[in-house]
């Protein structure tokens, strides 16, 4: 029986010295004897010869700290599979020549009746697994309806539950199914104690491929939604379930049960025959399944990459929907060439890697979304704590999207590093056991604990500032000054605490830092010459104040603007003016700074009477005006000292002008000025004392005599512009007056005058 190049190196594997077998020496005669076997041989002897050729590089390669790299690791690798490929496909031909010859000497009837009992098992072990299928029926149903029920609880939690419980069900339905046939194998078939390799084989490989299938059910769960894990309709469901439960039973009990029994009782040939067969065939069919839906599945990953939340989410979906037919026939391209070059462990490491991946992938999305509807909700504060602190909720629940970011960051770098693992691209354990992976590990949790400190150093500082602000504080609030100093105080914070994350964050990387402190220092000194205005806008801020010149909250005028000052930063002030514009002004405009707001301040009126008016009688009534005022609790608190009169201040062209002071808390002197401009408005009016206003004087001369010509004043009675009184309005039908009845072009006020 010729052997493989495999089998031929495993038997040859002996010890130096040792002499050669009898069993060994035959299989060697007839590797050597086939001319086929004698090449692939030759080539493989040639290939081991080539690593010799290349020790010395890779002796110095190993001096320099790594024998060969990684790109030289797959090269060496694809060179390997495709020349064992390669090998493969020559030698097909041969192998199914020899299959038929060696198929001819086979005693079918004796293998047809020695198969009888592997028929009875799969017959007693499939049907005794759809019967308990069938019988746990009620069970998938009420898990099916107690995860579509409203609940207080997360959807997706009572869901993920749901398909937990009945993944398990199916789990337990399997391994029953395979005692009964293990037990009717043993017992019923077979002498006592002992098993057909058959039926082992079988009974192995429907326990591998149903609990394949099991997880395939979880995302496409056909008769129940609640179940599936997947958004889809009920008939995609099926269809996808009966394709993949089709080709995974077809490539599983080809390889792990048809296979091995044809090399068992035809020849080895007939078994990597018909391993090309069964691979051959899957391929095709996988090949024609996914042309046939590549276009609706992109549209539909499209549309749930529309509605996904988040970007990175968006992207990945929307380039999965653009690759995914060519990942598929790369999988099962794989699948197909790892078979035939390694048909022993195909099947085993496939279903391995499989699982892993789907099982990373599928708990890696779940976990996020988890993690996202979790986090994602709303902290709430108690109402006392809410007064207190009336912005740390806001600050809490900004914190969320960023803490979601990193997890899920950090899941899917745990996500990839699985699948990698997975398909045997980087060995996960061996990576976390090295030193490399000791300290990336170490370094990635110390960045994460850096973070999460600086986090929440911040929000405790953030809120002690938010207390000491707060006026309902026990303390009774900050005064303007602390406000202004513990706003510039919080802002220097951030940004050294920003600096020192950043700073100890690159030192756990590995970064030498101390050439960043002394180009920072470098930096500064280059920003002190080249910015000289931010430099005078700093140190003019600074000793404003040191000085206690502006304060958050109070009226100044600075660079020649008044108004509300809202924001202090240490190279500008921001104001706000009666007409709600905002201005920055810089410190460096600023060269005088007047506030209203310091210790107390005045109202000073000036208000003028006609020459005739008693000026007695004038300060009498500003004197009972500011008793009105006083009288006014409202005002009368905020009024510190009595009423200053100045007296007569001035003798203008139409008024005498006459001054009061009035002294105020700071900042109500406008308020208290307006209501005793009212109060005085309204004493002047009720003892009679005139406000001068200007008035025009029509003067028509006078002649030497000194008589002034006569005004031609014209009277239109019923012909006026300006409409008349309904009540003095003529009737419509009222006869005009002639022209004898209407007056004479000279009025009375013309006689007069003559």
């Amino acid at each position: 029986m010729p052997l493989t190049i495999a089998q031929a190196q495993q038997n040859a594997d002996i010890e130096s010295g040792e002499p050669l077998s009898a069993e060994t020496a035959q299989q060697l005669a007839d590797l050597l004897e086939n001319e086929t076997t004698r090449t692939e041989l030759i080539q493989a002897l040639r290939r081991q010869a080539a690593p010799a050729e290349d020790a010395a590089p890779a002796t110095a390669d190993a001096a320099e700290g790594e024998a060969i790299s990684l790109s030289r690791r797959i090269a060496l690798a694809t060179e390997s599979i495709a020349e064992d490929l390669a090998a493969e496909f020559s030698s097909a031909f041969g192998a199914f020549t020899q299959a038929g010859e060696a198929a001819a000497g086979v005693d079918w009837q004796a293998l047809g009746a020695a198969s009888v009992d592997l028929v009875v098992v799969v017959i007693a072990v499939i049907a005794a697994f759809m019967l308990l299928r069938r019988l746990c029926i009620p069970v998938y149903r009420k898990l099916d309806a107690w995860s579509q029920e409203p609940a207080q609880t997360s959807a997706l939690l009572r869901k993920a539950v749901a398909v937990l419980l009945a993944a398990g069900v199916d789990a337990v339905l399997i391994v029953v199914s395979w005692v009964i046939g293990f037990l009717l194998a043993i017992y019923a078939l077979s002498e006592p104690g002992a098993m057909d390799t058959r039926q082992t084989m079988f009974l192995n490989a429907f326990l591998m491929i149903e609990i394949f299938k099991a997880l395939i059910r979880t995302l496409f769960a056909t008769r129940y939604e609640g179940l599936r894990l997947l958004p889809m309709s009920a008939e995609n469901a099926a269809y996808w379930n009966t394709w993949f439960a089709r080709i995974s039973g077809f490539i599983g009990y080809g390889l792990l049960v048809a296979v091995p029994i044809a090399n068992i009782n035809i020849s080895t040939d007939a078994g990597r025959a018909l391993t090309f067969i069964v691979m051959g065939l899957a391929f095709l069919y996988a090949l024609i399944v996914i042309s046939q839906n590549k276009t609706q599945v992109r549209a539909r990953l499209e549309g749930q990459a529309k509605q996904a939340h988040s970007t990175f989410a968006r992207v990945g979906v929307f380039v999965l929907a653009r690759v995914w037919h060519a990942l598929a026939i790369a999988y099962f391209a794989g699948l197909a060439v790892v078979a035939i070059l390694q048909p022993e462990e195909t099947l085993p490491f496939m279903l391995k890697a499989t699982v892993q991946t789907l099982l990373a992938v599928g708990g890696g999305i779940f976990l996020a979304v988890v993690l996202t509807q979790v986090i994602s909700k709303r902290i709430r504060l108690p109402e006392d704590t809410r007064r207190r602190f009336p912005q740390l909720e806001d600050r809490l629940n900004g914190a969320i999207p960023g803490v979601l970011q990193v997890l899920r960051a950090i899941i899917l770098v745990v996500v990839v590093l699985l699948v990698l693992d997975a398909w045997q691209l980087f060995n996960l354990p061996e990576w976390i056991g090295s030193e490399a992976g000791t300290t990336a590990l170490a370094a990635a949790i110390s960045i994460a604990l850096i973070l999460l400190v600086a986090k929440g150093i911040w929000i405790a500082f953030a809120s002690w500032i938010e207390l000491r602000l707060n006026p309902d504080n026990d303390r009774g609030g900050a005064s303007a000054r602390e406000q202004t100093l513990l706003a510039l105080f919080r802002s220097a914070f951030l940004i050294v605490l920003v600096v020192m994350t950043a700073m100890i964050v690159l030192s756990e990387l590995g970064i030498n830092i101390g050439p960043l402190i002394a180009g920072a220092g470098v930096l500064g000194l280059a920003i002190g010459f080249g910015a000289q205005k931010l430099v005078q806008d700093v140190i003019t801020g600074v000793f404003i104040q040191l000085e206690n010149a502006i304060n958050t909250g109070e009226v100044v005028t600075a660079g020649a603007i008044t108004g509300t000052a809202e924001k202090i930063t240490v190279r500008s002030v921001g104001i706000r003016d009666l007409s709600g514009t905002y201005h920055v002004v810089p410190f460096s405009s600023v060269d005088t700074v007047s506030n209203f707001m310091r210790d107390f301040a005045y109202h000073v009126g000036v208000y003028g009477v006609a020459y005739r008016e008693d000026i007695s009688a004038v300060i009498e009534q500003l004197q009972a005006a500011y008793s009105a005022l006083i009288a006014d609790p409202n005002f009368a608190e905020k009024v510190l000292e009595p009423l200053e009169v100045h007296g007569v201040t001035e003798l203008a062209d139409s008024a005498v002008n006459v001054r009061i002071r009035i002294k105020t808390l700071p900042g109500s002197q406008w308020g208290v000025g307006r209501e005793y401009n009212r109060l005085v408005k309204q004493h002047f009016d009720a003892a009679g004392i005139e406000i001068p206003f200007p008035h025009t004087t029509l003067y028509f001369g006078e002649d030497r005599a000194g008589y002034a010509p006569p005004a031609n004043v014209r009277v239109l009675e019923g012909r006026d512009r300006r409409a008349p009184h309904p009540a003095q309005a003529p009737a419509a039908d009222a006869p005009l007056p002639d022209e004898a009845s209407r007056p004479s072009e000279r009025s009375d006020f013309d006689e007069s005058q003559s």
